[in-house]
């Protein structure tokens, strides 16, 4: 099979594509021939070496996939053959891989393995960070940095079904209609100096309950100054780069919370978690209250350009590339 290698940390440029032995399941796992694989921002960290975390060389990056199972462990009961499934797993930026059955989510019908294989991290921390750590209930007002990538789009598309009132900040006039279009009921600029006046016409008669931050930098102490009493910023990433250093003097006299949403976390802790999310999620998506935004597709050849575009924060919406 053919594999994107990362034999030393370094830029997405110098990733390579080499022929590998075919992967054999464990007891426990199956085998997914790879149809498409997810993009996101912590994949292109990864391969440089800047991540918390860092694999062991070399490895095979990616994290998203959905694909169709071509073999099955001796102890696996619930998948077959032949079955469309999608998941987080190491090494989805490959003709295949290896994954723990029991994290492979069989794939909806009404599901394009495309959609599905952007659709697991992004959805998952959204349900995470808006029901499980901000609480959120419907009628409250948030705000979502970031508003068009795959982030934001995402956690527009869980809020609205949960039946929040969504405004998305975005960079350009083509990001902000990109975050109307997947369901912002209100979009502002946060690159303009008094944005945060812009925001507080919007939420002038209803405060802002909720901010999900997926980007940090300087735009979350704005965000966070923002808040109403009571109002909770979830922190969910840092794709500005940097990691913000915000005085405890906000939160106490905003009367706030700053909660951490690390959905993976989370799953490594308490793995069951998982299943309740994606099973909540993909019934929502059943019953038609949830429809997961576009996403754009590039053939894996171009993964290293891909990783780049998005490190660049250049995508509107999820990337996910293709075999």
């Amino acid at each position: 099979m053919k594999a994107a290698v990362v034999e030393a940390f370094g830029p997405p440029e110098d990733l390579t594509f080499k022929d590998m032995p075919d992967p054999v399941p464990g007891p426990h796992d199956v085998v997914v021939d790879v149809t498409a694989a997810g993009v996101g921002f912590v994949d292109g960290l990864l391969v440089q070496g800047l991540y918390q975390v860092k694999p062991p060389l070399p490895y095979v990056p990616g994290n998203e996939f959905a694909g169709v199972v071509s073999a099955v462990g001796d102890k696996v009961t619930h998948l077959a053959v032949g079955q469309r499934v999608m998941g987080t797993a190491p090494g989805a930026y490959a003709d295949k891989l290896v994954a723990p059955a029991m994290g492979c989510i069989p794939t909806p019908d009404g599901l394009s393995d495309e959609l599905a294989a952007g659709f697991a991290i992004s959805y998952a921390t959204a349900i995470y960070a808006w029901r499980d750590c901000g609480k959120a209930q419907a009628g409250e007002t948030a705000l979502v940095l970031g508003a068009a990538g795959g982030v934001g789009q995402a956690a527009i598309a869980v809020a609205k079904t949960m039946g929040l009132r969504v405004i998305g900040a975005a960079a350009t006039d083509a990001k902000r209609r990109a975050a109307i279009s997947a369901g912002a009921d209100e979009a502002v600029d946060y690159t303009q100096d008094n944005w945060r006046d812009a925001l507080k016409t919007l939420t002038k008669e209803t405060g802002l309950d909720l901010v999900y931050d997926p980007v940090g930098g300087t735009l979350a102490e704005a965000a966070m100054r923002s808040l109403s009493p009571g109002g909770r910023h979830l922190v969910v990433g840092f794709a500005a780069g940097d990691i913000p250093k915000v005085g405890l003097n906000i939160p106490l006299l905003k009367r706030c919370s700053i909660v951490g949403a690390d959905w993976g976390g989370e799953v490594r802790t308490n793995p069951a978690v998982a299943m309740e999310q994606f099973g909540t999620l993909l019934g929502w998506i059943g019953e038609g209250k949830l429809t997961p935004a576009p996403v754009i597709t590039r053939p894996m050849a171009e993964l290293p350009q891909a990783l780049r575009d998005q490190l660049d924060r250049k995508p509107v919406g999820k990337l996910v590339m293709v075999n």
